[in-house]
């Protein structure tokens, strides 16, 4: 049998066969080697994804929590030039928790990325405020802002949900999943990995913030995140996607729990009462609700869209004690600060209780507990007029030739004004002037039309309000550049006005029989 001189003489064959098995050991590494290469590339990409380069920031706002009111939340705007953004409501063990968005120049921070950060403040009767620093606030220079989310209480824990948007290499902005975690609300730990979840698939990068999350009885996280269909067959492509998790890891996409939208259907709200489950969502700034007899839908879509006011952004809801629940949204800023600029980011809070109607629609009033206090209603005379006659506290406008209307002076700017209002069959329309001058020239309106179902106040209008062709309960309050109002405790209705400040109430009705009783006015205590 001859030797092989390369295998240091082994028989021919069986140095053949060795090499043959050396060889198969050295493609079985290489392949190993390749493909541990490759999966350390793909660690390596999902590092890069999901862990963000650290570099502490820079970015500071000189916000005082020692400064701000304790007293009143309802109109709350942070001392200096800061401003509220979007709101996030949440209740706890006898403790209501405003987290809010801190702002600075009006979204123009960072580049105008935002640079928002959570800032909370907590009261257990609504009244008696007290006011935290910045409680998630931007820590890495990759953090261009932290975004509007949600809390959730679970297993002794408080879980903040929210997205950071940031910008890369490219210049690109997105918007990626991120939370935090709490043993007291208070003091928040960021989770790794930072950001956890990039986006889903067949959704946009950019748009995927505003998390709200929820947990089902098994225990599994529900997150519903604003974005948008990318390659939709139809222009309508907002959508809020549904994300399911039981350990916060592994994430399943679900159908979205609606889509078709015309722009990314942001800040969404969740919650059930009494065999409804209500989803609130906004697109341009207007927030809208849908209800269903399901937890996902089918939904239904109310007429009387109560949370629908125009100064009233991004509206989202709180349980508080004794079943009740409470709205927050912000009335924005105009721009130039002038009465025709129009709504820029930032502003102050404005809150609402929430009443379930006996068919599951929803109302919204004024929150008694944050009405401003008042001083002692002022004694007034209603200016003499042929077509108005008065009965006691009743002042009757036979107003049957077209518009007559009759005015109070000497009305405090900063006021709480109510009334009732009854019309005599139908008429036209009716209502007030605000801070109005001498002959209604300047000043805001506040009209009121059975026929439209509206009531508009200056610019701003609600449609598909009940009730306007009965008894009318009337209860505005005006508080420096803002106006309130609420009607028969079922719908409301808010506006930012500037430029007016005249001391004339006036009161009108057009080509109709109107009564109007029991005007209170009281100046607000400061």
């Amino acid at each position: 049998m001859a030797h092989s001189p390369e295998l240091g003489g082994f028989p021919s064959d069986l140095g053949f066969v060795i090499s043959g098995l050396i060889m198969c050991k050295l493609r079985h590494l290489f392949i190993t080697m390749k493909r541990l290469t490759v999966f350390t590339a793909c660690c390596a990409m999902m590092l890069y994804v999901h862990a963000q380069p650290s570099k502490k920031t820079t970015f500071h706002l000189n916000y005082d929590p020692s400064a701000q009111a304790t007293n009143a939340m309802n109109y709350f705007k942070p001392e200096g030039n800061l401003f509220v953004g979007d709101c996030i409501p949440f209740y706890h063990d006898s403790t209501f928790y405003l987290y809010w968005l801190l702002d600075s120049g009006h979204h123009s921070a960072l580049n105008g990325m935002g640079g928002h950060q959570w800032v909370l403040s907590t009261s257990k009767d609504l009244k008696t405020w007290k006011q935290y620093p910045v409680v998630l606030g931007i820590d890495e220079d990759w953090e261009k802002s932290i975004c509007t989310g949600s809390v959730v209480y679970y297993n002794n824990t408080f879980y903040a949900f929210y997205a950071t948007r940031l910008i890369d290499s490219s210049g690109e902005w997105s918007e990626q999943l991120s939370y935090a975690v709490s043993k007291d609300g208070i003091h928040f730990k960021k989770q790794q990995p930072n950001p956890f979840y990039t986006y889903a698939p067949g959704y946009s990068k950019r748009h995927f913030r505003d998390a709200k999350v929820s947990i089902d009885s098994a225990g599994n996280f529900h997150l519903f995140v604003s974005s948008a269909v990318e390659n939709s067959s139809f222009h309508n492509n907002g959508a809020l996607v549904h994300m399911v998790s039981k350990d916060l890891k592994k994430w399943e996409v679900k159908a979205p729990v609606i889509t078709g939208m015309s722009d990314v259907p942001e800040c969404p709200d969740y919650f059930y009462r009494n065999g409804w489950y209500y989803l609130l969502y906004s697109t341009g700034s207007d927030t809208y609700y849908v209800m269903s007899g399901q937890p996902y839908g089918p939904w239904q879509y109310p007429a009387s869209q109560v949370f629908k006011e125009q100064w009233s952004n991004v509206v989202k809801t709180a349980a508080f004690v004794n079943g009740r629940r409470i709205a927050a949204g912000w009335v924005p800023s105009r721009k130039d600060n002038e009465d025709e600029g129009h709504e820029i980011f930032g502003g102050n809070t404005v809150l609402r209780e929430i009443i379930q109607q006996e068919d599951g629609t929803l109302c919204t009033k004024f929150v008694p507990e944050m009405i401003p206090a008042t001083g002692a209603e002022i004694p007034f005379v209603l200016s003499k007029n042929e077509w108005v006659s008065r009965s006691g506290d009743s002042y009757t406008f036979n107003a049957t030739y077209g518009l007559t209307g009759s005015f109070i002076k000497d009305v405090p700017v900063n006021c709480r004004i109510t009334m009732e209002i009854e019309p005599s069959g139908n008429y036209d329309e009716y209502g007030l002037y605000l801070r109005a001058n001498e002959d209604a020239g300047e000043g805001y309106k506040l009209a009121v039309s059975a026929n439209e179902s509206s009531v508009t106040l200056a610019d701003t209008r609600i449609t598909a309000v009940e009730g306007l062709g009965g008894k009318v309960k009337l209860d505005i309050v005006m508080k420096d550049d803002i106006i309130d109002v609420s009607i028969n405790d079922r719908r409301c209705i808010v506006n930012r006005v500037i430029n007016h400040k005249g001391h004339f109430l006036w009161l009108y009705a057009k080509f109709g029989k109107v009564v109007f009783r029991s005007v209170a006015i009281a100046p607000l205590k400061e």
